[in-house]
Protein backbone atom coordinates (compact mmCIF):
# COMPACT_ATOMS: atom_id res chain seq x y z
CA UNK A 1 0.00 0.00 0.00
CA UNK A 2 1.10 3.50 -0.69
CA UNK A 3 2.65 5.78 1.72
CA UNK A 4 0.56 9.16 2.13
CA UNK A 5 2.72 11.92 0.62
CA UNK A 6 4.53 14.30 3.39
CA UNK A 7 2.91 17.53 2.44
CA UNK A 8 -0.76 15.91 1.89
CA UNK A 9 -2.44 15.47 4.88
CA UNK A 10 -4.20 11.87 5.55
CA UNK A 11 -7.95 11.43 4.66
CA UNK A 12 -10.39 11.47 7.78
CA UNK A 13 -11.98 8.26 8.47
CA UNK A 14 -15.49 7.96 9.01
CA UNK A 15 -16.88 9.00 12.00
CA UNK A 16 -14.20 11.54 12.49
CA UNK A 17 -13.59 15.28 12.27
CA UNK A 18 -11.38 16.50 9.87
CA UNK A 19 -7.92 18.24 11.21
CA UNK A 20 -8.12 21.75 10.58
CA UNK A 21 -5.50 23.87 10.04
CA UNK A 22 -4.12 26.28 12.70
CA UNK A 23 -5.42 29.83 13.22
CA UNK A 24 -2.99 32.30 11.23
CA UNK A 25 -2.03 34.64 13.57
CA UNK A 26 -2.37 38.65 12.12
CA UNK A 27 0.94 40.85 12.66
CA UNK A 28 0.89 44.16 12.29
CA UNK A 29 3.33 46.34 11.37
CA UNK A 30 5.08 48.47 14.45
CA UNK A 31 3.83 52.05 14.69
CA UNK A 32 5.78 55.07 13.99
CA UNK A 33 7.43 56.48 16.90
CA UNK A 34 5.40 59.41 18.18
CA UNK A 35 8.17 61.65 18.14
CA UNK A 36 9.09 61.40 15.31
CA UNK A 37 5.61 62.82 13.98
CA UNK A 38 6.09 65.45 16.38
CA UNK A 39 9.37 66.43 14.94
CA UNK A 40 7.94 66.39 11.43
CA UNK A 41 5.49 68.68 12.52
CA UNK A 42 7.43 70.98 14.15
CA UNK A 43 9.64 71.42 11.19
CA UNK A 44 7.14 72.41 8.93
CA UNK A 45 5.72 74.64 11.29
CA UNK A 46 8.96 76.16 11.03
CA UNK A 47 9.04 76.48 7.49
CA UNK A 48 5.86 77.96 7.47
CA UNK A 49 7.67 80.72 9.88
CA UNK A 50 10.36 81.45 7.00
CA UNK A 51 7.84 82.77 4.03
CA UNK A 52 4.79 84.74 4.25
CA UNK A 53 4.31 83.40 0.06
CA UNK A 54 0.73 82.63 0.76
CA UNK A 55 1.14 79.50 -2.61
CA UNK A 56 3.97 78.13 -0.43
CA UNK A 57 1.79 78.30 3.07
CA UNK A 58 -1.24 76.64 0.85
CA UNK A 59 1.22 73.85 -0.22
CA UNK A 60 2.51 73.41 3.39
CA UNK A 61 -1.45 73.03 4.66
CA UNK A 62 -2.20 70.50 1.70
CA UNK A 63 0.93 68.78 2.50
CA UNK A 64 0.05 67.89 6.22
CA UNK A 65 -3.65 67.56 5.12
CA UNK A 66 -2.56 64.56 2.50
CA UNK A 67 -0.09 62.80 5.48
CA UNK A 68 -2.99 63.53 8.07
CA UNK A 69 -5.76 62.20 5.42
CA UNK A 70 -3.78 58.92 4.64
CA UNK A 71 -1.86 57.65 8.30
CA UNK A 72 -4.43 59.14 10.79
CA UNK A 73 -5.24 56.27 12.99
CA UNK A 74 -8.87 55.23 13.85
CA UNK A 75 -8.62 56.58 17.44
CA UNK A 76 -11.09 59.77 18.90
CA UNK A 77 -8.01 62.00 19.61
CA UNK A 78 -7.24 61.18 15.95
CA UNK A 79 -10.24 63.32 15.26
CA UNK A 80 -9.00 66.83 16.22
CA UNK A 81 -7.24 67.80 13.20
CA UNK A 82 -10.86 69.23 12.14
CA UNK A 83 -10.84 71.17 14.91
CA UNK A 84 -7.14 73.10 14.74
CA UNK A 85 -8.37 73.84 10.97
CA UNK A 86 -11.27 75.68 11.80
CA UNK A 87 -9.17 77.15 14.46
CA UNK A 88 -6.72 78.44 11.99
CA UNK A 89 -9.50 79.81 9.65
CA UNK A 90 -10.96 81.68 12.70
CA UNK A 91 -7.35 82.95 13.19
CA UNK A 92 -7.49 84.32 9.44
CA UNK A 93 -10.67 86.03 9.91
CA UNK A 94 -9.84 87.68 13.34
CA UNK A 95 -6.54 89.06 12.09
CA UNK A 96 -8.26 90.32 8.52
CA UNK A 97 -10.95 91.92 10.77
CA UNK A 98 -8.63 93.46 13.33
CA UNK A 99 -7.27 95.39 9.86
CA UNK A 100 -10.10 96.20 8.71
CA UNK A 101 -11.34 97.82 12.10
CA UNK A 102 -8.33 99.16 13.87
CA UNK A 103 -6.47 99.93 10.42
CA UNK A 104 -2.72 99.08 10.12
CA UNK A 105 0.35 101.98 9.67
CA UNK A 106 0.50 100.70 6.74
CA UNK A 107 0.58 103.03 3.73
CA UNK A 108 -1.68 102.23 0.97
CA UNK A 109 -2.75 103.53 -2.67
CA UNK A 110 -5.87 101.13 -3.63
CA UNK A 111 -8.89 102.05 -1.39
CA UNK A 112 -11.43 99.40 -1.18
CA UNK A 113 -13.63 101.10 1.24
CA UNK A 114 -14.26 104.07 3.96
CA UNK A 115 -15.20 102.90 6.87
CA UNK A 116 -17.02 105.61 9.30
CA UNK A 117 -14.03 106.59 11.75
CA UNK A 118 -14.45 107.05 15.82
CA UNK A 119 -12.72 109.57 17.08
CA UNK A 120 -10.29 108.59 20.24
CA UNK A 121 -8.76 110.63 22.87
CA UNK A 122 -4.92 111.95 22.81
CA UNK A 123 -3.52 109.06 25.30
CA UNK A 124 -4.91 106.54 22.14
CA UNK A 125 -2.50 107.87 19.85
CA UNK A 126 -1.54 105.30 16.97
CA UNK A 127 -4.99 103.35 17.48
CA UNK A 128 -7.61 103.71 14.55
CA UNK A 129 -11.32 102.99 14.45
CA UNK A 130 -12.70 102.93 10.92
CA UNK A 131 -11.29 104.59 8.28
CA UNK A 132 -9.87 103.94 5.22
CA UNK A 133 -9.20 100.41 3.79
CA UNK A 134 -6.89 99.85 1.39
CA UNK A 135 -5.79 96.83 -0.41
CA UNK A 136 -2.43 96.47 0.85
CA UNK A 137 -3.27 96.87 4.40
CA UNK A 138 -5.73 93.15 3.86
CA UNK A 139 -3.29 91.53 1.62
CA UNK A 140 -0.62 92.22 4.66
CA UNK A 141 -3.19 91.18 7.22
CA UNK A 142 -3.98 88.32 5.36
CA UNK A 143 -0.42 86.87 4.34
CA UNK A 144 0.65 87.30 8.82
CA UNK A 145 -2.66 85.66 9.07
CA UNK A 146 -2.02 82.81 6.77
CA UNK A 147 1.56 82.41 8.31
CA UNK A 148 0.17 81.78 11.88
CA UNK A 149 -2.93 79.55 10.51
CA UNK A 150 -0.66 77.10 8.72
CA UNK A 151 1.40 76.67 12.02
CA UNK A 152 -1.62 76.26 13.98
CA UNK A 153 -2.77 73.48 11.54
CA UNK A 154 0.89 71.83 11.49
CA UNK A 155 0.34 71.17 15.27
CA UNK A 156 -2.72 70.32 14.92
CA UNK A 157 -1.02 67.22 12.19
CA UNK A 158 1.21 66.55 15.36
CA UNK A 159 -1.85 65.89 17.73
CA UNK A 160 -3.47 63.56 15.19
CA UNK A 161 -0.67 61.68 14.10
CA UNK A 162 1.13 61.03 17.26
CA UNK A 163 -0.73 59.01 20.18
CA UNK A 164 -0.15 60.63 23.71
CA UNK A 165 0.02 58.10 25.81
CA UNK A 166 2.53 56.72 23.64
CA UNK A 167 5.08 59.93 24.30
CA UNK A 168 4.69 59.81 27.37
CA UNK A 169 6.17 56.92 27.79
CA UNK A 170 9.11 57.66 25.57
CA UNK A 171 10.19 60.94 27.35
CA UNK A 172 12.90 60.49 29.63
CA UNK A 173 12.51 60.17 33.31
CA UNK A 174 13.83 63.75 34.14
CA UNK A 175 10.49 64.93 32.33
CA UNK A 176 8.13 62.70 32.98
CA UNK A 177 5.83 64.46 35.53
CA UNK A 178 6.21 67.50 32.94
CA UNK A 179 5.47 65.38 30.16
CA UNK A 180 2.17 63.72 32.03
CA UNK A 181 1.15 67.17 32.54
CA UNK A 182 1.41 68.46 28.68
CA UNK A 183 0.09 65.37 27.89
CA UNK A 184 -3.06 65.92 29.76
CA UNK A 185 -3.48 69.22 28.22
CA UNK A 186 -3.07 68.09 24.64
CA UNK A 187 -5.51 65.34 25.13
CA UNK A 188 -8.26 67.83 26.62
CA UNK A 189 -9.24 69.31 23.27
CA UNK A 190 -9.65 65.79 21.40
CA UNK A 191 -11.32 64.15 24.27
CA UNK A 192 -13.38 67.52 24.50
CA UNK A 193 -14.36 66.81 20.59
CA UNK A 194 -14.94 63.29 20.89
CA UNK A 195 -17.80 63.81 23.79
CA UNK A 196 -19.12 66.67 22.03
CA UNK A 197 -19.97 64.62 19.05
CA UNK A 198 -21.13 61.89 20.80
CA UNK A 199 -23.78 63.97 22.82
CA UNK A 200 -24.73 65.87 19.50
CA UNK A 201 -24.86 62.29 17.70
CA UNK A 202 -27.11 60.81 20.76
CA UNK A 203 -29.06 63.96 20.26
CA UNK A 204 -30.38 63.71 17.28
CA UNK A 205 -30.97 60.22 17.28
CA UNK A 206 -33.75 61.34 20.21
CA UNK A 207 -35.10 63.89 17.81
CA UNK A 208 -33.73 66.74 20.41
CA UNK A 209 -32.33 70.10 18.76
CA UNK A 210 -28.02 69.46 18.61
CA UNK A 211 -27.07 73.18 16.94
CA UNK A 212 -27.68 76.59 17.84
CA UNK A 213 -27.18 78.29 21.46
CA UNK A 214 -30.17 75.98 23.55
CA UNK A 215 -28.19 72.61 22.00
CA UNK A 216 -24.60 74.42 23.08
CA UNK A 217 -26.12 74.95 26.33
CA UNK A 218 -28.35 71.49 26.93
CA UNK A 219 -25.08 69.60 25.15
CA UNK A 220 -22.14 71.76 27.61
CA UNK A 221 -23.36 69.82 31.30
CA UNK A 222 -22.67 66.45 30.04
CA UNK A 223 -19.78 67.26 28.64
CA UNK A 224 -18.39 69.23 31.58
CA UNK A 225 -19.66 66.35 33.81
CA UNK A 226 -17.44 63.75 31.66
CA UNK A 227 -14.26 65.71 31.90
CA UNK A 228 -14.87 66.07 35.95
CA UNK A 229 -15.44 61.57 35.65
CA UNK A 230 -12.21 61.73 33.99
CA UNK A 231 -9.97 63.88 35.98
CA UNK A 232 -10.92 61.77 38.65
CA UNK A 233 -10.08 58.52 37.33
CA UNK A 234 -6.91 60.24 36.13
CA UNK A 235 -5.45 61.25 39.25
CA UNK A 236 -6.65 57.52 40.72
CA UNK A 237 -4.36 56.28 38.16
CA UNK A 238 -1.36 58.62 38.66
CA UNK A 239 -1.39 57.87 42.36
CA UNK A 240 -1.81 54.16 42.00
CA UNK A 241 0.99 54.36 39.47
CA UNK A 242 3.69 56.21 42.05
CA UNK A 243 2.93 59.51 40.32
CA UNK A 244 5.40 62.50 41.81
CA UNK A 245 7.54 59.90 43.56
CA UNK A 246 11.24 60.46 43.52
CA UNK A 247 14.62 58.73 44.62
CA UNK A 248 17.33 59.80 46.76
CA UNK A 249 20.28 61.70 44.95
CA UNK A 250 23.21 63.66 46.08
CA UNK A 251 22.53 67.37 46.33
CA UNK A 252 25.94 67.79 43.64
CA UNK A 253 24.24 65.87 41.16
CA UNK A 254 20.83 67.66 41.98
CA UNK A 255 22.49 71.12 41.19
CA UNK A 256 25.06 70.22 38.54
CA UNK A 257 21.56 68.65 36.46
CA UNK A 258 19.44 72.40 37.54
CA UNK A 259 22.45 74.24 35.76
CA UNK A 260 22.70 71.95 33.25
CA UNK A 261 18.76 71.58 32.44
CA UNK A 262 18.18 75.23 33.26
CA UNK A 263 21.49 76.22 30.71
CA UNK A 264 20.78 73.98 28.00
CA UNK A 265 16.86 74.86 27.39
CA UNK A 266 18.54 78.99 27.28
CA UNK A 267 21.17 78.29 25.22
CA UNK A 268 17.97 76.75 22.55
CA UNK A 269 15.76 79.48 22.89
CA UNK A 270 18.76 81.65 22.03
CA UNK A 271 19.82 79.78 19.55
CA UNK A 272 16.19 79.44 18.27
CA UNK A 273 15.79 82.51 18.36
CA UNK A 274 18.63 83.46 16.25
CA UNK A 275 17.92 81.05 13.58
CA UNK A 276 14.33 83.02 13.41
CA UNK A 277 16.31 86.48 12.96
CA UNK A 278 18.25 87.48 10.12
CA UNK A 279 20.52 89.52 12.70
CA UNK A 280 21.58 86.11 14.15
CA UNK A 281 22.04 83.80 11.26
CA UNK A 282 26.45 83.46 12.51
CA UNK A 283 25.33 82.63 16.20
CA UNK A 284 21.99 80.93 16.24
CA UNK A 285 23.14 77.55 14.98
CA UNK A 286 26.34 76.79 16.88
CA UNK A 287 24.44 78.38 20.55
CA UNK A 288 21.38 75.94 19.69
CA UNK A 289 23.82 73.10 19.43
CA UNK A 290 25.29 73.74 22.62
CA UNK A 291 22.44 74.18 24.30
CA UNK A 292 20.72 70.75 23.10
CA UNK A 293 23.96 69.17 24.45
CA UNK A 294 23.89 70.94 27.74
CA UNK A 295 19.88 70.05 28.44
CA UNK A 296 20.44 66.70 27.04
CA UNK A 297 22.80 66.19 29.55
CA UNK A 298 20.56 67.33 32.36
CA UNK A 299 18.16 65.37 31.23
CA UNK A 300 20.24 62.28 31.44
CA UNK A 301 21.27 63.35 34.94
CA UNK A 302 17.91 63.95 35.79
CA UNK A 303 16.61 60.20 35.54
CA UNK A 304 18.33 59.29 38.45
CA UNK A 305 15.76 61.18 40.12
CA UNK A 306 12.47 59.50 38.60
CA UNK A 307 13.49 55.35 37.89
CA UNK A 308 10.65 53.89 36.01
CA UNK A 309 10.78 51.13 33.69
CA UNK A 310 8.78 51.05 30.09
CA UNK A 311 7.09 47.94 29.37
CA UNK A 312 7.83 46.88 25.00
CA UNK A 313 9.60 50.68 24.24
CA UNK A 314 8.72 52.20 20.96
CA UNK A 315 11.44 51.60 18.61
CA UNK A 316 13.35 54.59 16.92
CA UNK A 317 13.65 52.57 13.43
CA UNK A 318 14.87 53.83 10.01
CA UNK A 319 11.01 54.60 9.25
CA UNK A 320 11.62 57.44 12.09
CA UNK A 321 14.88 58.87 10.83
CA UNK A 322 13.56 59.26 7.35
CA UNK A 323 10.07 60.96 8.60
CA UNK A 324 11.85 63.23 10.61
CA UNK A 325 14.59 63.91 7.42
CA UNK A 326 12.20 64.61 5.24
CA UNK A 327 10.46 67.08 7.93
CA UNK A 328 14.07 68.58 8.37
CA UNK A 329 14.93 69.20 4.70
CA UNK A 330 11.98 71.09 4.09
CA UNK A 331 12.68 73.45 7.06
CA UNK A 332 16.05 73.35 6.03
CA UNK A 333 15.32 74.33 2.19
CA UNK A 334 12.75 77.24 3.12
CA UNK A 335 15.27 78.58 5.61
CA UNK A 336 17.73 79.11 2.97
CA UNK A 337 15.98 79.96 0.15
CA UNK A 338 14.78 83.08 2.82
CA UNK A 339 18.19 84.37 3.17
CA UNK A 340 19.74 84.04 -1.30
CA UNK A 341 15.92 84.77 -2.16
CA UNK A 342 13.98 86.81 -0.02
CA UNK A 343 11.76 88.24 -2.48
CA UNK A 344 10.42 84.98 -3.75
CA UNK A 345 9.24 83.54 -0.14
CA UNK A 346 8.09 87.38 0.88
CA UNK A 347 5.97 89.27 -1.78
CA UNK A 348 6.06 92.46 -1.69
CA UNK A 349 3.08 94.70 -0.56
CA UNK A 350 4.06 98.09 -1.14
CA UNK A 351 4.15 98.07 -4.12
CA UNK A 352 1.22 95.63 -4.17
CA UNK A 353 2.81 92.65 -6.66
CA UNK A 354 1.05 89.02 -7.28
CA UNK A 355 3.02 86.26 -5.18
CA UNK A 356 4.93 83.69 -7.83
CA UNK A 357 5.56 79.94 -6.68
CA UNK A 358 9.10 79.49 -6.34
CA UNK A 359 10.01 76.03 -7.83
CA UNK A 360 12.93 75.05 -5.71
CA UNK A 361 10.95 75.94 -2.10
CA UNK A 362 7.68 74.64 -3.88
CA UNK A 363 10.16 71.57 -4.72
CA UNK A 364 11.35 70.78 -1.17
CA UNK A 365 8.16 70.86 0.36
CA UNK A 366 6.69 68.21 -1.65
CA UNK A 367 9.29 66.40 0.68
CA UNK A 368 6.95 66.25 3.32
CA UNK A 369 4.80 64.14 1.90
CA UNK A 370 7.79 61.18 2.50
CA UNK A 371 5.81 60.44 5.59
CA UNK A 372 2.62 59.15 3.73
CA UNK A 373 4.56 55.93 1.62
CA UNK A 374 7.27 55.20 3.72
CA UNK A 375 4.62 54.70 6.99
CA UNK A 376 2.72 51.57 8.01
CA UNK A 377 -1.35 52.47 7.12
CA UNK A 378 -3.18 52.60 10.56
CA UNK A 379 -4.65 49.50 11.22
CA UNK A 380 -8.79 49.15 10.74
CA UNK A 381 -11.27 49.33 13.52
CA UNK A 382 -12.12 45.58 14.63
Amino acid sequence: MPSASPSCPAPARAGETPPTAPPTRRTHPTPLHPAAWWLWSLSLGLAATRTTNPLLLTLLIATSAYVVAARRPHTPWARSYSAFVKLALAVLLIRLAFAVTLGSPLPGTHVIVTLPEVPLPDWAQGIRLGGKVTAETLTFAFYDGLKLATLLICVGAANALASPTRLLKSLPGALYEMGVAVVVALTFAPNLIADVQRLRAARRLRGRPDSGLRGLLQVGLPVLEGALERSVALAAAMDARGYGRTADVPPRVRRTTNALTLGGLLGVCAGTYGLLTAEGGTYGVPVLLAGAAAALAGLRLGGRRTPRTRYRPDPWGARAWLVTASGAAVAAALAWASVHDPAALHPGVIPLTTPTLPLYPAAAILLGLLPAFVTPPPEEPS
